[in-house]
């Protein structure tokens, strides 16, 4: 399974950009986009920007992706719980 994230676009240059989610920055490669600027959001697969997004598809991206976490932080607690009471499923 592949997951590409979508990152905001925060510098430029050349063929090389700084994206950033959540407060993290991460280098990227721009070769597959080379209309991108500073701003634009993209989505990213193993350090390449694939396709540009518009900010909208990208937030909806991003929420989409936060509550697939809550939820894996959820189910993994209750996972733990059961365990801690020694139900192991």
């Amino acid at each position: 399974m592949c997951l590409a994230i979508p990152l905001r676009l925060i510098s430029v240059n050349g063929t090389d950009a700084v994206g950033e989610v959540g407060g993290i920055q991460r280098e990227v490669s721009i070769m597959m986009t080379p209309d991108v600027k500073v701003g634009d959001y993209v989505i990213v697969h193993a350090g390449f920007a694939i396709q540009v997004l518009d900010q909208k598809e990208a937030e909806e991206n991003l929420e989409i992706l936060r509550q697939i976490g809550e939820t894996v932080e959820v189910k993994r607690e209750e996972v733990q719980a059961r365990r801690k009471a020694g139900n192991p499923d």
